[in-house]
């Protein structure tokens, strides 16, 4: 898991989790800090409510049991054994379907030349019994084919049914690898992904695309105030209108922390800007309630940095401008977008022969 938490957020959660573990005397083992850091930080939804589920069943937490889940949830080598896995029984589905397909092409080979047979027998036969007997003998070969058949059709579907399963587990192995957990955004590990390969489809053919960095104002205020939790609903809430305002091709990420990171291909900085400004007003409209209280804690805003790619630069030369935009933005009074200046080409360096 990518942890991207501001040294006053790590601090907090690191306190929290050697907290929890003195009081209920659990192994401090790397993989159990690590556990409850998380339980903490709010970055799995999954392990929150699995140990929150624990904690209603007044069940006494193991060092068993943190290790269970932290296998489950938090070790790549686990997520490793489940993708192994899924290729060796899907290796299993191909060869047995493989094996079905050659059976049933023998017993077609055989059929087709048992009918030849009887045709050529059929030319030679007046007597009316010998003629039936030779009509018997193909109806029970036929049966026979038409048995094999039905077999083949339900192994046939059988295997079906495991590969479309394993297509789906594949699948939410995947989704899980590049998924922020707390928000549903895409995380780091997708974004670095994302925006090295829309890089080179801007340089290759010659497309612009932009880069919004985005950070919400004065969040260690929210921790500070009114707790971890409130602070996980605040990013979440950021998340959703990101989700709701990001359209078509344009990829929005958790950069860490309260840092979020939208990709814009092909779209200019006057629109990328633009983009921002909706953001913006859309968080900027929101407000935070207490779910436990009822009580309105506040409305939150967001600083928001753009740049536009330019030839001929690094996607960290990129990053670190739309980065240079929004400490501008948040230097000038917050709750604003900021564009960054084009980037000047770099001068090409010349060899001199003496």
């Amino acid at each position: 898991m990518h942890y991207e938490h501001s040294k006053e957020q790590a601090t907090e959660y690191a306190k929290l989790a050697m907290n929890r573990i003195r009081r209920d005397g659990f192994t401090a083992t790397p993989h159990i800090y690590e556990l409850w850091y998380v339980y903490y930080s709010g970055q799995s939804p999954e392990i929150k409510k699995k140990i929150d589920a624990l904690i209603a069943d007044k069940q006494n937490i193991t060092d068993k049991q943190c290790m269970d889940i932290h296998r489950r949830h938090l070790s790549e080598e686990y997520k490793e054994d489940l993708v192994s896995r899924a290729g060796d029984e899907m290796n299993n589905t191909i060869n047995s379907f493989s094996g079905v397909v050659e059976e049933a092409k023998s017993a077609t080979e055989q059929y087709s030349g048992k009918l030849g047979g009887v045709s050529e027998q059929m030319t030679h036969v007046s007597d009316p019994e010998e003629f039936k007997a030779i009509l018997g003998t193909v109806m029970n070969d036929t049966e026979e084919m038409i048995n094999r058949n039905e077999k083949l059709e339900k192994e046939l579907e059988h295997s079906t049914e495991i590969v479309n399963k394993l297509k789906k587990d594949l699948e939410n192995i995947r989704q899980e690898a590049l998924t922020d957990g707390l928000t549903g955004l895409a995380n780091r590990k997708s974004f670095d992904t994302s925006i090295d390969e829309i890089q080179l489809t801007a340089r290759t053919e010659d497309k612009p695309f932009s880069l919004m960095m985005m950070d919400i104002d004065h969040f260690k205020t929210f921790n500070d105030n009114y707790g971890h939790q409130v602070g996980d609903q605040v990013i979440r809430l950021v998340s959703r209108t990101l989700i709701d305002g990001v359209k078509g091709r344009d990829i929005a990420a958790r950069y860490g922390g309260e840092e979020f990171a939208v990709i814009l291909p092909e779209t200019p900085l006057e629109g990328a800007v633009r983009v921002a400004e909706t953001l913006r007003v859309a968080i900027a409209d929101k407000e935070i309630v207490n779910r436990s209280t009822g009580n309105k804690l506040g409305k939150i805003t967001v600083s928001i940095g753009v740049a536009e790619y330019s030839d001929g630069e690094t996607v960290h030369d990129m990053i670190e401008r739309a980065d240079e935009a929004l400490y501008a933005a948040k230097h000038n009074g917050r709750n604003q977008v900021a564009a960054a200046p084009k980037s000047k080409p770099k001068p090409s360096s010349t060899t001199v022969q003496l």
